[in-house]
């Protein structure tokens, strides 16, 4: 089978496109055979050999997939050959035409959302649902401001959110990105690349704030996030890229919280309730991922360009 391969850190042209052994399941396993692959922030920063975990060279990357099941492993009862499937993480790598999943990795794929969408799952979604409920513990009747509604985390939240009862803010840097957000329940939108796009916000709130901050780039948004928020607000950072001063007494003077995760240090419980918490919205359609572009599997440098580039518009999935 042809899979992307990594044999050195570096740039995006590391990744090539190869000829590898198809893997096998073995106990407790499911082999996919992958019609979508969602790429994700973090496969850039893993690739280039600056995040604080990383594979064994060489390696393919990816966790996030969706397609069939071709083989299953002995023990394995929750899926059947010929299931459709998304994927939240692989033993094998996603960029490529097979992946190898543990049985708990793979999760029942509805009828009404294509692969591609499918693909659009596993981090972006599940990096919202473990920040709004597990981490921040959002609640009905509080008020969300998503920086960065357009791309994939932040189409999620919106749409979980909304579907949770929460009052929903969202940002984005276009006029095309800020009709997607809307598009998807948030009941208000903002440019963010509008300098004084935060002073629109305590009007917005009756001079409340708001209760919490989905923030996808700290390192820009966090000192003005804790401006905004009501008394013990949550900033909630899944995102960042560099360093930021910020002044403690903002945190203080509100009896806020600062709080961050990252996909890494969720358990195995803590993916099955993700997971079956979205389950309900995927089979209803109150969940549906967006995705913005796609590309063949040959094109994933391209992607990793892509996927870091402002003006996020939904989900960039690579198609084998």
């Amino acid at each position: 089978m042809k899979a992307i391969v990594v044999r050195e850190w570096g740039p995006p042209d590391v990744m090539t496109l190869e000829e590898v052994p198809m893997p096998w399941p073995g106990p407790g396993q499911v082999l996919v055979r992958v019609k979508a692959v969602g790429v994700n922030p973090v496969e850039t920063y893993v690739r280039a050999g600056t995040y604080a975990r990383k594979p064994n060279l060489p390696y393919t990357p990816g966790s996030d997939g969706a397609g069939i099941v071709e083989t299953v492993g002995t023990g394995v009862t929750v899926v059947r050959e010929g299931d459709r499937v998304y994927t939240h993480g692989t033993a094998s790598g996603v960029y490529a035409e097979a992946a190898l999943c543990d049985a708990a990795q793979v999760h029942p794929l509805p009828e009404r959302l294509s692969f591609a969408q499918g693909a659009a799952l596993g981090t972006p979604y599940g990096t919202a649902w473990r920040a709004l409920f597990l981490k921040a513990q959002a609640r009905a009747g509080e008020t969300v401001l998503v920086h960065g509604a357009s791309g994939g985390v932040g189409v999620a939240a919106v749409q979980l959110a909304r579907a949770a009862g929460l009052r929903v803010i969202g940002t984005a840097g276009s006029e095309k990105g800020m009709q997607l957000v809307r598009e998807q329940g948030a009941h208000e939108v903002l440019n963010h690349r509008e300098p004084d796009y935060v002073s629109r916000i305590g009007p917005l709130t009756r001079g409340r704030g708001v209760d919490l901050v989905v923030e996808m780039l700290a390192n820009v948004n966090l000192d003005r996030d804790l401006d905004l928020l009501a008394l013990n607000g949550r900033v909630m950072v899944v995102g960042n890229r560099g360093r930021i001063e910020i002044d403690p007494r903002k945190i203080m003077s509100k009896d806020a919280a600062v709080l961050a995760m990252t996909m890494f240090n969720a358990t195995a419980e803590e993916h099955r309730m993700i997971h079956a918490g979205l389950a309900p919205g995927l089979e209803n359609g109150t969940l549906a991922p967006v995705v913005g572009r796609e590309l063949p599997l040959a094109a994933a440098p391209q992607a990793h360009v892509a996927v870091l580039e402002p003006g996020a518009y939904g989900k960039i999935v690579l198609v084998p």
